[in-house]
């Protein structure tokens, strides 16, 4: 498997957060989850995630810890976002109705010199920019249904500079859509400005998402609206207790008391004042803004950490998964290799039709007459039999050839058949044979078996021309033929007789032993040693070969990973740093202005509004 660096040149080297955010970044690009493990989903869901929290709002705010804060206004459905951004502003901007869901193209509210932070891609650059030119007299802007991949830019002058407001869907919309943008959104913001009601506000949904407002560290301000006269002084104690339950003691409660909108359609000012207040003070005072950026990229860069070491495990797991697989086939190989070692070691390729032709050829009957002979007389006899009677050695290797082509085949089939089977037994596994047909014989292993033994008899009439090659050799094998001789060490190659008894056993052996009297007094007993031993072992040498390139070749390439374990502990060994945050050091580029370049081709689209 490739492996990509993700390490500094120097590993001993320190590496400032943002490096360290970047690297983490690379590798998502490059993380592979492809095996249904138990938890592949929330894994592919948590990477997914990640990015969009590095994108979003990790390393925009690392490049511009001064940038202007980003204040998400969320909540549940008819919580009265929308209603709370008008107030804020002054005027209607965001479209309140009864319809649901309201909001579907989120709006983002700046002050006009602010500008040069948002119409680039420096947050949210999944989401195309489409500028809204309008005045306050304009009425609402129309969120476009279809442009839920957008984001409105809305250049507000009632805003203070150095905070913009972002008026996000519905969290616990209907919609799959809006949901998963409100969160995107909550995930790339500096602060959550967050409503709900009177009635609503021990709803599990939102308390979701304020855990993980509180996991982050995040500056959270609570509105409490629609309060009926009088409730306040027991709805706000009660709320402020669950606030400090989900470990968000600090957040201020801002309490919007049940009241008639005004003739501009609008919340009474008096009853943002304070909401108002605090952000125009945020806004104005860089050293509250910059503590409240730095404290949250902290918060989000620990959650990170906590993100990263969870991703190296579901890449280590992946990993694992792939090991267990491809142990599966190499488990099922090696049997299959011992199957056909036994089947070529224990005289049962002996048996039958091989038998019956190395009978014929060596004339049986009167040899195991003379099998206690001298060696001389052993050879000359053998001799006068083979000249006496033409069987010749190539029936006994055609009936070798089947029945070893036969014992391959049948080895490769219960090979994968049973790889097939144990994979079924694993989700991974099972994902991927399912709907292949892996557990049938692979086309073309008939004839690749059938050039397997070719080639291995080659290899044994090449050891007897290597072993005859010397002048008074040559002539003790001259009496009986090379092909003759041949044929006899593959005899013995398959004559260990383990699997055989009674009179089988008998005449296997007898036969076997016949072979190895003759090579014997033609070689000599060392090297006829040698030369079996060195038979068996250029068999085993080429059934493996066709064994891992078959059933291997059939199933290994379904497991392919590109990172291995040393990628996954570079991944890991990132967490510390991010785990230190800021403090760790920001070595990356920190611009006065945000880039220009819009975030996507699209992102240059705008919105003409008559000014009213």
């Amino acid at each position: 498997m490739e492996s990509t660096d993700l390490t500094s040149p120097s590993a001993a080297a320190p590496i400032g957060v943002d490096t360290a955010v970047r690297r983490v970044r690379a590798h998502l690009d490059a993380l592979e989850l492809p095996f249904a493990t138990a938890t592949v989903g929330a894994d592919r869901a948590e990477a997914e995630r990640t990015r969009h929290q590095i994108d979003d709002y990790v390393l925009p705010r690392l490049d511009s810890l001064d940038a202007p804060l980003l204040a998400v206004v969320g909540g549940s459905t008819g919580a009265g976002k929308s209603t709370l951004v008008n107030a804020l502003v002054g005027h209607e901007v965001s479209r309140s109705s009864a319809l649901r869901p309201t909001t579907r193209q989120p709006l983002l509210l700046h002050h006009p010199d602010d500008a040069h932070w948002f119409t680039g891609s420096r947050v949210l650059p999944d989401l195309a920019r489409v500028t809204v030119h309008r005045s306050a007299s304009a009425g609402p802007v129309e969120p476009d249904s279809q442009a839920m991949d957008t984001v409105a830019l809305v250049a507000e002058p009632s805003l203070p500079q150095g905070i913009a407001i972002v008026d996000a869907p519905d969290i616990d919309s209907v919609a799959d859509q809006n949901r998963a943008l409100a969160r995107q959104l909550l995930e790339a913001a500096d602060l959550w400005i967050f409503t709900t009601t009177a009635h609503r506000y021990a709803d599990a949904v939102p308390w979701e998402l304020l855990d993980q407002a509180a996991a982050r560290d995040i500056t959270v301000a609570v509105v409490l609206g629609r309060v009926p006269e009088g409730a306040g002084e027991a709805i706000a104690p009660d709320l402020r207790r669950m606030l400090v339950e989900h470990g968000l003691p600090e957040a201020p409660i801002h309490v919007v008391p049940e009241t008639r909108f005004g003739e501009d359609g609008l919340l009474p000012a008096e009853h943002v004042a304070d909401l108002r207040a605090w952000l125009t003070s945020l806004a104005e005072d860089a050293q509250a803004r910059s503590a409240v950026a730095r404290r949250t990229v902290d918060g989000v860069l620990t959650q990170l950490a906590g993100r990263v070491e969870a991703l190296a495990e579901a890449e280590h797991g992946q990993q694992e998964t792939v090991a267990r697989l491809a142990g599966i086939v190499a488990d099922s190989t090696e049997l299959a290799m011992e199957t056909v070692h036994l089947a070529t070691s224990d005289g049962t390729l002996l048996r039958g039709e091989v038998l019956a032709r190395w009978q014929d050829f060596v004339g049986t009957g009167e040899f195991f007459r003379g099998l206690e002979s001298a060696v001389g007389r052993v050879r000359d006899r053998l001799g006068a039999l083979v000249r006496g009677r033409p069987a010749p050695p190539e029936e006994v290797e055609d009936a070798l050839e089947t029945g070893l082509h036969a014992v391959l085949v049948e080895a490769v089939a219960s090979a994968v058949e049973q790889v097939e089977r144990r994979w079924r037994s694993e989700p991974a596994g099972r994902a991927l044979v399912e709907g292949r047909d892996l557990g049938s014989l692979p086309a073309g292993t008939s004839e690749r078996a059938a050039t397997l033994v070719r080639e291995w008899q080659g290899d044994v009439l090449a050891l007897i021309q290597e072993e005859g090659a010397g002048r008074r050799t040559r002539a003790r094998l001259a009496a009986f033929g090379v092909n003759g001789a041949a044929v006899a060490l593959m005899v013995i190659s398959f004559a260990s007789t383990a699997g055989l008894s009674g009179i089988e056993l008998g005449i296997a052996g007898g036969a076997a032993a016949v072979g190895q009297k003759l090579l014997e007094s033609i070689f000599g007993e060392d090297a006829v040693r040698r030369m079996a031993r060195r038979a068996s072992e250029l068999l085993d040498e080429r059934v493996r070969v066709l064994l891992e390139d078959v059933v291997g070749g059939r199933f290994l390439p379904l497991l392919r990973l590109e990172r291995d374990a040393e990628d996954t502990a570079a991944l890991r060994a990132l967490v510390p740093t991010l785990r230190r945050g800021v403090a760790a050091g920001v070595d990356g580029p920190q611009p006065d202005a945000a880039p220009d370049a819009p975030p996507r081709e699209t992102a240059d689209a705008a919105i003409e509004e008559d000014a009213r």
